[in-house]
């Protein structure tokens, strides 16, 4: 679920930086430095994540499609709020990478392939299957193929590497990603109304004057985690106040105005007490 996750985080960087005015993450996290915005709002100084997949073709053959979609998203959409995307693979076949993967990585480096099938397959041109080896790669970024020398690093020198960006100041604990609750872990069906959460009518308001069905909306404005936002969403969703879950699209909200909405909280008031 971290592809999953790192979508969610990727749609709440951009409710954040929209509400701060900022283009991309460099501006925005400037702004928070210059205490330009306020921390009570839910803006926080935002690190720079970088997703390296090691063996594409090993996470296709056992997720397939369930994989596709968001890493397409990630390397279409991510790159502007600070999420980078690194993926490599032994296996430059059609069934690994993609025509939607590949589409959406404009920058592709290739070392010696084994026919002109694959160099097409990775760079849209031929000339991988020529190379000699040692380090000898091509680097397509989009129109111009360059050919480059990659060197060769030790173990010990990888070592240092990470000593060094160890030994750098950093946060003193992991960065969490929102948790990704799959189709499968319950939703709308199961919740209970009668024991609605606390936020329940606060939310359900928000979400009416907003007329955004959207779970990092409740999140920044009530100041929630991803889990009890989400659990605020299913309620609303099962209460008929937002539509179903639709993927990345912001639910549909079903009620138009605050009149609607009162006369409907009323209602399950005397149905399910609170």
């Amino acid at each position: 679920h971290t592809l999953n996750s790192l979508c969610i985080e990727m749609e709440n960087r951009y409710e954040i930086l929209k509400d701060a005015g900022a283009r991309n993450l460099k501006e925005y996290n400037t702004k928070f430095v210059a205490r330009k915005l306020n921390p009570k709002e839910g803006h926080r100084f935002l690190p720079y994540i970088v997703l390296v997949i090691d063996e594409l073709a090993d996470l296709m053959m056992t997720a397939g499609k369930e994989v596709e979609t968001p890493i397409a998203r990630l390397a279409q959409l991510a790159r502007a709020i600070g999420i980078h995307l690194v993926v490599a693979t032994q296996r430059p076949s059609v069934n690994v990478i993609t025509g939607v993967i590949k589409a959406n990585f404009p920058a592709r480096l290739s070392f010696r392939v084994t026919s002109k099938v694959d160099s097409r397959t990775i760079l849209d041109a031929g000339g991988a299957d020529q190379l000699v080896g040692q380090g000898d790669m091509l680097l397509s970024t989009g129109n111009d193929v360059i050919r480059l020398q990659c060197p060769f690093v030790d173990t010990p020198e990888i070592d240092k590497v990470c000593d060094f960006i160890g030994s750098q100041r950093g946060y003193d604990s992991a960065y969490m990603l929102p948790e990704y609750e799959g189709d499968d872990e319950g939703g709308a069906s199961d919740v209970d109304l009668s024991e609605r959460d606390a936020l329940f009518e606060e939310a359900a308001k928000l979400i009416v004057m907003h007329q955004q069905g959207s779970t990092s909306l409740i999140q920044r404005k009530l100041k929630l985690g991803y889990n009890r936002a989400g659990r605020l969403i299913d309620q609303l969703e099962a209460a008929g106040i937002v539509g179903a879950f639709e993927g990345s699209k912001a639910r549909e909200v079903l009620i138009k105005d605050e009149m609607s909405l009162e006369q409907l909280l009323s209602s399950l008031r005397e149905k399910h007490g609170q």
